[in-house]
């Protein structure tokens, strides 16, 4: 991409970074020219192939690691991260309803889904307090967010909450946060709705469930991680989106809601 970003030689953190959209949005900002620090649970996926990515192991539910994670990032990637894209996420592939839900299922989903963003994005925030004024300048926070956040998502109650929670919570506090630490910082999300990655692909094999889902989506498609990846950049860019804080862009289509799943008999 011949544009200027802006974002040549600066720090990006990317969690959940092994694949789907996380490994893309690595792969674009390495076309960039970032410095990127790639963070995966527990398979490196295609990351060890990347040249100049440091690729660290993390558990995004305990705090230690988190922290951990952060100093490694400063200390292997020629210091403090600047932009942090919090994509890790899990969904739950069965079905279940609110009244059905084991509790172990909600505080699992709870911990990587919100836990673990807050956790990195304390990390974050502490360590760009003692960073330089060029790392300050360049401060981001872009969550992923999800359509689930915006519409809710039957059968999958836990992973909208958590979703909701980062768009609708996290996202307007941040913004207003941030800035106290890092005076031109901003925290914005890009919300996608049904993408194409390793995650859904065994959803996205069900023609019937495409067509419900993509019902009420203008465009009629699946989004690509690449699709997604572009709006991730641009939002992180402070030259294109310097005056961009406090926003959730939903990168879904045009959808505009959901239709009923048909009651069960």
């Amino acid at each position: 991409m011949s544009l200027d970003f802006g974002l040549s030689d600066v720090h990006v953190l990317v969690t959940g970074a092994a694949g789907g959209i996380g490994l893309e949005t690595v792969k674009l900002f390495q076309q960039l020219g970032a410095r990127v620090t790639a963070q995966y649970n527990s398979a490196a996926g295609e990351l060890p192939k990347l040249q100049s990515i440091v690729a660290l192991q993390a558990d995004v539910r305990d705090e230690a690691a988190v922290d951990q994670l952060l100093r490694q990032a400063s200390e292997k990637n020629g210091g403090p991260v600047s932009v942090l894209i919090v994509n890790h996420g899990i969904w739950p592939s069965q079905n279940s309803h609110i009244a059905d839900m084991e509790l172990s299922q909600w505080q699992n989903t709870m911990a990587v889904n919100l836990t673990g963003p807050f956790l990195l994005c304390r990390a974050f925030l502490q360590g760009l307090r003692s960073a330089s004024d060029q790392v300050k300048e360049n401060a981001s926070i872009v969550f992923i967010g999800s359509t689930a956040g915006k519409f809710g998502e039957a059968n999958h109650g836990d992973y909208a909450a958590t979703k909701s929670a980062l768009m609708y919570g996290m996202v307007p506090t941040l913004k207003n946060e941030i800035v106290a630490i890092a005076s031109r910082g901003r925290v914005n999300s890009i919300s996608p709705g049904w993408v194409a990655t390793p995650m859904a692909e065994a959803t996205l094999q069900d023609k019937a469930f495409v067509e419900r889902a993509l019902a009420t989506t203008p465009l009629q498609k699946v989004a690509t991680p690449a699709d997604i990846a572009r709006q991730i950049a641009v939002i992180a860019s402070p030259v294109l989106s310097g005056h961009v804080n406090g926003m959730n862009i939903m990168v879904d289509g045009g959808m505009e809601g959901r239709l009923l799943f048909p009651p069960k008999q």
